[in-house]
């Protein structure tokens, strides 16, 4: 693995471990037994690394969300879909959790960020319109629009939502299960435009993915 790789690598871990804001560059070069000397040979910074490890997520996520283009859309891809994106989200999860600190921090991240939430939402669109027409949900050009937007807000401030809101309990530690759960939302948000397969299988997804130790409303 080439040295840039093992800097990516090894910061992501820590940032996802600590948060970005407990880690210097001297942490990180010491994780890899390093000189901070090697390490500003290949990042000048540790927003330069933050920005290289987004730009890491951005090519992931979108990969994600490629629609199949020699065949029709499954139902198995729709599910795909949700387990690719919160794999990502939890991948990457230092990313959200401090989403507006690196934002406010960084007018070059800021700047693609808004690009790249421009570009998920017009795949998402894809995606969905694909799920139309293979008939697994009803829903007018209106609907498909909001829902979209929707899933962005809960996708995108999701890990916040956990640790923050006291949802799911106080001084609650962000784990993969609970980040999944925000799967059973965009179910929820789905359910009234669903038919066929997705509408028969929607009470097992419900079971699957919901949580009976989240607090009631």
């Amino acid at each position: 693995m080439k040295t840039k790789d093992r800097i990516l690598l090894k910061s992501l871990a820590l940032f996802n471990q600590d948060g970005e804001r407990s880690i210097t560059t001297n942490h990180i070069a010491s994780a890899l037994n390093m000189s901070p000397g090697n390490l500003y040979y290949h990042f000048r910074s540790k927003e330069e690394i933050i920005y290289e490890i987004f730009l890491m997520y951005e090519r992931s996520m979108l990969n994600a969300l490629t629609v199949p283009s020699d065949r029709v859309i499954t139902y198995t891809d729709k599910m795909g879909y949700f387990e690719a994106i919160f794999n990502q989200l939890w991948e990457y999860r230092f990313l959200h959790r401090d989403l507006g600190h690196l934002l406010e921090e960084s007018p070059r991240l800021r700047a693609s960020y808004r690009q790249f939430a421009g570009k998920v939402m017009a795949q998402a669109y894809l995606v969905y319109n694909a799920l139309r027409k293979a008939e697994f949900i009803k829903a007018s050009e209106q609907d498909v629009q909001a829902m979209i937007v929707n899933i962005w807000i809960i996708t995108t401030s999701w890990a916040s939502f956990v640790v923050s809101s006291g949802f799911f309990g106080e001084e609650v530690v962000l784990s993969q299960r609970l980040l999944r759960r925000g799967i059973y939302q965009i179910i929820c948000l789905e359910a009234p435009y669903l038919q066929g397969e997705a509408l028969e299988k929607l009470p097992d997804l419900l079971k699957q993915y919901g949580d009976d130790s989240a607090k009631t409303v």
